[in-house]
């Protein structure tokens, strides 16, 4: 095993709303045998998520593995309502920042398409 940044291994990652009072991320990866290690190990979980965004667990939705498109999506409550005062992203669309640094440990695949580590 090994911890892999999942910019190396997702194609996609991306935040929006989800209405006006939840935000969504959506994270697709690359490749169908990283996409079912990560499902495999349970990786995103709500205690993961919520520690990640200073929330608590009970903020975490909803977590979806969606394997048509090696794709995991991530409902939260929004922390200020869309458009509220005190709202710096009204379509919520850059809030999946803490995401980037998300190291995930994966076996070592034979033909990996992830680079060498960075680190």
């Amino acid at each position: 095993m090994r911890n892999v940044p999942v910019t190396d291994i997702a194609a996609v990652i991306r935040s929006k709303n989800s209405g006006p009072y939840e935000l969504t991320f959506d994270i697709l990866f690359k490749d169908e045998k990283v996409y079912r290690q990560i499902k495999n190990i349970d990786f995103f979980t709500p205690e993961r998520m919520a520690a990640l965004y200073g929330v608590t667990k009970d903020e975490i939705i909803k977590i979806v593995y969606f394997d048509p498109a090696f794709a995991v999506k991530i409902t939260m409550v929004r922390p200020v309502v869309s458009g509220a005062p005190g709202d710096t992203d009204v379509y919520g669309a850059q809030q999946h920042a803490p995401l980037l640094s998300l190291q995930i440990p994966l076996a070592e695949i034979s033909s990996a398409p992830y680079p060498a580590s960075r680190s």
